[in-house]
């Protein structure tokens, strides 16, 4: 059944669901969250290749219908609740691959969700809305790139692996898909940051209005004469914008900031 209130496109064509498979490159054994499992098109496959899978899904008519068919599949939990709600670190044990088919409408809640059991998931492979995707895998330097890119760069390596066209699914969603690829982990584990959620509200705060410079935006944080030491510090044109910056330069700023 459709809950398009769910934001839910099903991934119903075989071919382009082996496709994804095939890109996963499953290993037996391995433990895999999957997120809006759906009626299981996808968390059949997984099982079948071998991995053990903890299937979420929110629509409780769906996680019935998995419950009774998945023990043909393999090793397979169906897990009923909202992601959101969820103690992913619990869930992840001692770690975990993610798969899912994310509802388009809460694609960076659930992210930001994953990256706080970021320690406990080894790789997170995502069909979204391909819009998304490119901001995801946007370098600096692109006018795309944001603070959604640079969360998911400092967490991830992600890449755009797959562009799956709307008709792989049912109903149809109104844009292009896309599979993006996040080996982990990001650029996290050189940077030294102690404090990341700290970190990460200052990241945001130079992302505030992305056409502004980073001075601009930095400006209900400390006063102008310490914001030009600290770009002077870390090496920073005056004029810069936050989309032109590298994790490494902000982290620099950062901990120049935190100083003054």
């Amino acid at each position: 059944m459709t809950r398009q209130k769910l934001g839910q496109h099903f991934l119903s064509d075989l071919s382009w669901r082996k496709r994804i498979l095939q890109t996963l490159r499953v290993a037996r054994g391995e433990s895999w969250l999957e997120i809006g499992a759906g009626h299981g098109e996808m968390t059949e496959l997984l099982a079948r290749a071998g991995a053990r899978v903890m299937a979420i899904e929110t629509d409780s008519q769906l996680a019935e219908g998995l419950a009774e068919r998945s023990p043909a599949w393999g090793d397979v939990q169906v897990v009923p609740g909202d992601v959101l709600q969820l103690d992913l670190r619990a869930l992840a044990g001692d770690g975990a691959r993610v798969y899912g088919n994310l509802p388009y409408y809460i694609t960076s809640p659930i992210l930001r969700h994953l990256f706080a059991a970021a320690d406990r998931i080894r790789s997170i492979d995502i069909v979204i809305q391909f819009e998304v995707a490119a901001r995801i895998a946007a370098p600096p330097g692109r006018r795309a790139h944001g603070y959604l890119s640079a969360l998911c760069q400092f967490y991830a390596k992600p890449e755009i692996v797959l562009r799956i066209p709307p008709g792989a699914f049912r109903p149809p969603p109104e844009v292009t898909s896309a599979l993006v690829s996040m080996t982990m982990p990001g650029e996290r584990a050189t940077l030294g940051i102690t404090d990341e959620p700290r970190f990460l509200e200052f990241l945001q705060t130079c992302f505030g209005q992305k056409r502004k410079t980073l001075r601009n935006n930095l400006r209900g944080l400390a006063s102008a004469a310490e914001i030009e030491a600290a770009l002077q510090k870390s090496r920073i044109p005056p004029a810069a914008r936050a989309e032109e910056l590298t994790l490494a330069q902000f982290a620099a700023m950062y901990d120049a900031m935190e100083k003054t």
